[in-house]
């Protein structure tokens, strides 16, 4: 049994959100809560492997890292509501974390002077299963 979450159009980054949601895939919903607060704190660095350029490395085993707190905030206030919407169709505690992914979402213009750049937009789908 599994539970789905798809969100659309998130004001967030989408490659913060694409290096967020590998580091917390395949990790049960506890471990990526306690994750997810750390690096709002900025305790925790969130490693960095695909969009890296001009990154500064962090202290410990990572090279390079960040501290995404906006996309941190949003994707940990998705968690919760997958993790209540499976209590609700009546899954156990053990839950992970199985598919998490980040895509491109529309383009917004912006208005007044900005008027060249577009808005950051992003999709997040989510899938919780039980663990065995």
């Amino acid at each position: 049994m599994e539970s789905v979450i798809n969100s659309k159009n998130l004001v967030i980054s989408m490659k913060a959100s694409v290096e967020v949601c590998r580091f917390i895939r395949n990790k049960p919903i506890d471990t990526a809560k306690k994750i997810l607060e750390r690096v709002i704190e900025k305790k925790q660095a969130i490693p960095y492997k695909r969009y890296l350029r001009s990154i500064p490395h962090r202290k410990g085993n990572m090279a390079t890292g960040r501290y995404p707190i906006n996309t941190s905030k949003t994707i940990l206030s998705l968690i919760k509501s997958a993790e209540a919407n499976a209590m609700n169709k009546g899954m156990s505690q053990n839950l992970i974390i199985s598919h998490i992914s980040a895509h491109k979402g529309q383009t917004q213009s912006r208005y007044g002077r900005k008027m060249g750049k577009k808005a950051k937009r992003t999709h997040i789908k989510i899938i919780l299963q039980e663990k065995k």
